[in-house]
Parts: C-alpha cells; structure tokens; sequence
C-alpha cells in the first residue's frame, strides 16, 4: 500500500521581523509532491517523427480513412496499420506524436493532438509524412497524468511543456491554517482523463470511434479543448485558425455529428448543437441523467448513449439508453437497458455493437427500439472492449488485448477474422 498522501510534517515557527511592524510565524511543511518533467518548448515542436512499426501496448482511439486504420497508442503517438485486408492486417509505421490521444483526419492531413498543441501532418505518402503546421497552446491546460496518491507542486510553465512527473520531497514555508499544499496546486488537468459508417464520415474525412473528442465538418475541426471548452478550428490547408471558443456547464467526453447537428456526450446528459453555420456551433436542446461516462452515436431518430461506472465516472449506473430525438430541441428517453460496464457503441443499418467493458462485444437488432435486449444476435464474451468502428461489412474493434476484426455481412453468423494482439510492456 503508498504511503499517505504526504510522508512527513515537519512544522517549525519561524520568527521574521520587520522593522516598525509586528513579527509575522510561519510553518514549515515537509510533504512529497507531484513535481514536473520539463521538456523545451523548441525540443518538443521538433519532436515530431515516423518510425518503423512498434508494438502495441497501450492502445487508445481508433480512426479509418482508406483502407488504413489508425490506432493511438496512449501519450505517444500513432499506429499505421495497412487494412485493405482486414483478415491480414498489417502494421506499417509508428508516428511518433508526444501526448497524443485523439486523432481526425481531412484529405491527406493528419490533424493530433500533441500536449497543448494541435498538430497538422501531410500524409500524402503515408510512409513519409511531414508535419505541415501547428496551433500552438490550443489546449494550454493539458498535462500527463502523476500519481493519484500525491498532490502536484512547483509548476511553472514558463520552464516548457510538461511531459511526466516525479514524486519528490518538497518543503515551503506557509501562514499557519493555509492547507493549499495539500491538493492539487496549478491549473490545468489530465490528458488521461479527458476521454472517442458511424455517422462521422464527412466527404474526404475518415471514420472515428464513438469515444471520438475530435470531429471534422466541412473545413472545420470541432474538438473537445478542455472538459467545459468546445473549440471550432478552421483547417483549411493553409492555416489552422480558432474560429469559435464555447464554454458549457458540463463535463464533456465525446463528440458525434449527423448531417448538421453535432451530438456532445457529457458526463451528466447529451447535448445537441446546429452547425448550420459550420464555425458557429449553438445548442439546441439538452438530454439528462444521472453523473455516469457518456460517449453517444446516432442512427435516424434515435440517439443511443451508454453509461458507466468508474474512476472518473462516480455516483452513476452501468446502462444503454435509447432516446428519441425526432423533435431534435425536446430529446427524451425512450428505454433504458441494464449493462455491465459499456464503453463504445457503433451503429449500422439495424445493427447496435456495445463494447461491454470485462462483458466483450454484444451486438443487437435494433429495428425495435423497445425489444433490443431480446433482440441478440451475437455475444464474444469475456474479453475487454473499449470502442468499434462499423463500416462495410467490417467491425474493427479495440480492446485491452488487440485489435479485432469481424465480418457481420451475414448478421446471424459474425465471425472474427483477425486480432493485432497487445504486447505487455
């Protein structure tokens, strides 16, 4: 078991005197701390590089344009996996993106996130990409994640961007009654932690998960800055501009579009914004429930959002909830559904795949909003699952072993087809 969340209090009174006033005591506090990792802000925008295919052992985010699927490799960049035969895939090079988590692409750009940077990269020759432009500071409060058990001290990001963190003894002198030591000290939170066809095919962009925080539309790139803040980025070839900056009284998680509406799950409901002005996005409407995890996809007039418990995801229930968004300024819930712990969902035609959690993949009819639970066509049991991409035929999945790939062109016989496993670290 750690330690407690400081090791040690050492309090001294110190007695400084000024002249003409009255002496002023202080506490000494002895306490171990979250302290950064620094790297030079001109080391990290040139740390940018392709590499040669490297194990997959912390996978994040999946995205597909072209017979390539991409896959994140949490905090530190990008698969690229030949997919043209999805029952062979093929790793084919490693994009080294420091603090990557989320990924878009539009024609033969790139757009990842890379810290507190938004990063453009050309990807005409796939095997030779070239970094083509950068916005810098987009997400200025995003840092790794330290260690739960210790508060963060010492941040000063004048040094450069914070890339790790070191538990490490501090003392400072403070008021006596000032416990500010004690928590999280420096404003700013965890890249971890800001979670993800599918609805998400947009001309000459590809397709995302449904845990997806970024999303294309037209030349715009809508992308989830903070857990409050919904940025607009204009990407046209030539520039990457923020056009529009939203704050919302919620947490949110991901970001789904259907035609001109973009659909926010947050972590207490579902917001819906029009974006018939692209670079403007305004809420329309809003759906509520209880504080639980929230990605959502959407398929005609009905959206289907999974709930869950978890670390971040306190106080909620592990559901599926099918609301009716027919009348898309008065969403309401139609049926809830119990689950075990659901992640991502995808939808295509009348199929409806939920990633269970430790409960695998379950895949349902879902012509019958009121019958889905009774409608099952397939359960793979057992293994974890995080987030799908349905599209032609093809589920890519990703889990905490692998990579899995499945045809449903026959829906009452799904079969796997292959599986990238996960390499333990």
């Amino acid at each position: 078991m750690k330690n407690s969340l400081y090791s040690a209090i050492t309090l001294v009174l110190l007695t400084v005197a000024f002249s003409g006033c009255k002496d002023k005591t202080f506490e000494r506090v002895t306490y171990e701390a979250n302290v950064p990792v620094y790297m030079a802000f001109s080391d990290f925008r040139s740390s940018f590089a392709k590499s040669e295919p490297q194990d997959i052992t912390v996978p994040g985010k999946i995205y597909f344009k072209d017979n390539y699927l991409f896959v994140n490799e949490y905090g530190k960049g990008i698969h690229v996996i030949d997919n043209a035969d999805p029952a062979n895939p093929k790793k084919i090079a490693f994009y080294k993106i420091l603090g990557n988590i989320d990924m878009a692409i539009r024609g033969n750009t790139l757009f990842a996130d890379s810290y507190i940077d938004l990063v453009s990269i050309d990807i005409t020759d796939i095997n030779n990409p070239v970094e083509k432009g950068r916005l810098k500071n987009v997400f200025p409060e995003i840092v790794p994640e330290g260690d739960k058990w210790y508060p963060y001290s010492n941040v000063d990001k004048t040094k450069g961007v914070i890339i790790d963190w070191e538990v490490k003894t501090i003392t400072e002198d403070r008021e006596p009654g000032d416990y500010s030591w004690r928590f999280l000290k420096g404003d700013f939170v965890s890249f971890m932690a800001a979670a993800e066809t599918n609805g998400n095919m947009n001309g000459s962009a590809g397709v995302a998960g449904s845990m997806a925080r970024f999303m294309l539309n037209e030349q715009y790139l809508y992308l989830i800055a903070l857990p409050w803040r919904l940025k607009t980025v204009d990407v046209t070839p030539s520039q990457l501009i923020v056009k529009d900056s939203v704050d919302v009284s919620r947490s949110m998680e991901t970001l789904y579009r259907m035609g001109n509406k973009l659909f926010i799950g947050t972590t207490t409901g579902m917001l819906i914004y029009d974006i018939t002005i692209p670079e403007k996005p305004v809420q329309v409407s809003a759906y509520n429930h209880f504080t639980a995890c929230d990605p959502v996809v959407v398929d005609g007039n009905y959206a289907y959002v999974t709930l869950r418990t978890g670390t971040r995801c306190t106080n909620g229930s592990n559901l599926m909830e099918v609301i009716d968004i027919s009348s898309i300024t008065n969403p309401y819930l139609v049926k809830s559904y119990p689950m075990f712990n659901p992640h991502g969902l995808g939808v295509d035609g009348d199929l409806l795949f939920v990633c269970d959690g430790d409960a695998g993949l379950k895949v349902y009819d879902k012509s019958d909003p009121l019958q889905i639970l009774n409608n099952q066509l397939a359960h793979y049991k057992d293994f974890n699952t995080f987030d799908v991409i349905p599209l032609n035929k093809i589920l890519m999945l990703i889990g905490a072993n692998g990579i899995y790939q499945y045809d449903y062109s026959d829906p009452k016989n799904i079969k796997q087809i292959s599986q990238l496993k996960i390499v333990a670290k």
